[in-house]
């Protein structure tokens, strides 16, 4: 007989009321409410499904930077940790690159990696993590290898509640293979606080500025949606009359992009901030850093004469700040103390943004034209996930977003996020539509994903934007010496035939390159039931 049954069969009066890890852990994340897991299994982590519970969900991806996307985007979409399993070293390894994008993310991941036995671990044995708590650093909040069997599920509820609080973010428990059978004490799920209040004097004095201020501007970031602060900054921008811009590579929206205060989108760019911002006095950042760069710049941080304050859940963030006063806190509890005050004095509004020029239809149609034509045809309600980095700032023109948690895209800049999260988002909000928008780059880094999705039966309508190339780039070359008929190597994405791989992973697909067929091809694809790829032929 194994040992590991041995351990569990044999009965000692001490064992009373003991039970094996795997039955703690799993009573555990059913209390947290967590009973989908995402993996990608190796041998060492079989101990965990012996005895799987009827009531768990298992989400298999086919590598594991998809099972971390998957989880990264359930998360989000369901507003509580998600549970990943993966393999020792080499899964942890496989997966960085996702994992580096959740802790962009801010968003609560707990990972579980499966560690060779402890008996033969002095021995450096095949398949083993040599330094299992060092290997995900620096992206994750913390990570542990418990001393004793006994003290997993304690560190997998340390883990749930520090990946939890703010900010959010993942968090690893290395658990040697021979673990899951031993016996150990049940651990309760406690309450723990998930908010930090900001502090109420320095809250005051931002309040007073902007009270006081002429023309003021908010520059809204990612946490004011996953703050569930949409509605309350809304009304604090409209009390104030106050320009609104998103902050530069924010992952999610956190204002109706058809409302007369959104000015636009700032770019990545300090002298480009700075213009945009001219002639603001009193610039509130809320839930983004100030500010987040992607070029050198040069020069100040805001414009002459105006005034900054930040408000977001991050020390870290708060304390790289190079200009302006910094409050630790939450977006949506700071907004409602900041309506708490009394009316300011009437302003006049801001100027309008202008609208977007008309897209038209052309024989190879353009990225505007085509987000132009889904933004008609699709649902207010449905959700975009996307990833499609050159086409972005025309997507920011021609595709609003005009709901809270209708926007789902990656604040690291690493590709492999869109394609998973759109499959996680629809396992989290299966009563919504959900749509990906995905340059045909971006998708190959996590073309898999579309299995899961079929395997699933999940109705997700996935958008190839195909312009044969990392256009973003081309795009950047200029800024790094390259000039007109310069060589550019490895950015052409020729033959890729993304009808052929989706129906090779059991989606349905259909291609489209005429720009009058496509109002009717993108009804029918966002009609279908099932996940369906349309891939898209721009210029």
């Amino acid at each position: 007989m194994h040992a590991d049954a041995l351990i569990e069969r044999v009965s000692h009066p001490q064992d009373a009321g003991r039970v094996p890890v795997r039955q703690a852990v799993t009573d555990l994340l059913r209390q947290f409410g967590v009973t989908t897991l995402f993996g990608n299994p190796g041998s060492t982590e079989l101990g965990l499904f012996l005895d799987f519970p009827s009531d768990f969900r298992y989400v298999l991806g086919l590598q594991e930077s998809v099972v971390v996307g998957m989880a990264d985007g359930y998360a989000q979409a369901t507003r509580n940790a998600a549970f990943i399993n993966l393999h020792s070293a080499v899964g942890v390894g496989h997966a960085m690159g996702a994992i580096f994008t959740a802790y962009r993310n801010r968003t609560p991941l707990v990972i579980t990696a499966g560690q060779q036995s402890r008996a033969i671990l002095p021995y450096d044995p095949f398949l083993f993590s040599s330094q299992a708590t060092e290997l995900p650093k620096p992206y994750v909040k913390w990570s542990i290898e418990p001393a004793r069997a006994e003290d997993v599920p304690q560190a997998i509820a340390r883990a749930y509640y520090m990946a939890m609080q703010p900010p959010c973010g993942p968090v690893l428990v290395s658990v040697p293979a021979d673990d899951w059978g031993r016996l150990c004490e049940p651990v309760l799920a406690r309450q723990v606080s998930r908010s930090v209040r900001p502090d109420p004097l320095l809250l005051d004095q931002i309040g007073r500025q902007l009270d006081a201020a002429r023309r003021p501007a908010f520059v809204l970031g990612a946490a004011v949606d996953r703050d569930g602060a949409w509605d309350d900054v809304v009304a604090l921008a409209e009390r104030h009359r106050a320009a609104v811009w998103m902050a530069p590579m924010s992952g999610r929206n956190g204002f109706p992009e058809d409302h007369p205060l959104f000015a636009g989108f700032l770019p990545a760019s300090r002298e480009r901030i700075v213009e945009l911002l001219g002639g603001r006095d009193f610039i509130l950042a809320l839930g983004a850093a100030a500010f987040t760069y992607h070029i050198e710049g040069e020069g100040p941080h805001i414009p002459a004469g105006s005034v900054l304050a930040q408000i977001v859940d991050d020390p870290n963030t708060l304390a790289w700040a190079p200009v302006g006063t910094a409050v630790q806190g939450s977006v949506r509890q700071s907004a409602r103390d900041l309506l708490a005050r009394p009316r300011p004095a009437s302003r006049r509004d801001p100027p309008a943004r202008p609208p977007a020029p008309r897209a038209e239809p052309a024989p190879l149609m353009s990225v505007a034209y085509a987000l132009q034509t889904l933004a008609a045809v699709r649902a207010p309600d449905s959700i975009i996930v996307e990833e499609a980095p050159s086409a972005r700032p025309v997507m920011q023109r021609y595709l609003p977003i005009l709901r809270p948690e209708t926007f789902y895209t990656m604040c690291s800049g690493g590709l492999g996020f869109g394609l998973p999260a759109a499959v996680g988002v629809a396992l989290g909000k299966p009563d919504r539509k959900v749509i990906g928008v995905l340059g045909d780059g971006s998708s190959m880094y996590s073309i898999q994903g579309l299995w899961s999705a079929a395997q699933l039966g999940l109705p997700i309508t996935f958008l190839i934007l195909k312009n044969r190339s990392y256009a973003a780039l081309r795009e950047f070359a200029p800024v790094y010496g390259f000039t007109e008929g310069d060589a550019l190597h490895g950015v052409d994405l020729p033959d890729i035939d993304f009808v052929a791989l989706a129906r090779g992973l059991g989606c349905e697909a259909m291609r489209v390159s005429d720009p009058d067929a496509l109002p009717a091809a993108l009804r029918e694809a966002l009609d279908t039931k099932r996940p369906v790829l349309l891939e898209i032929e721009v210029a």
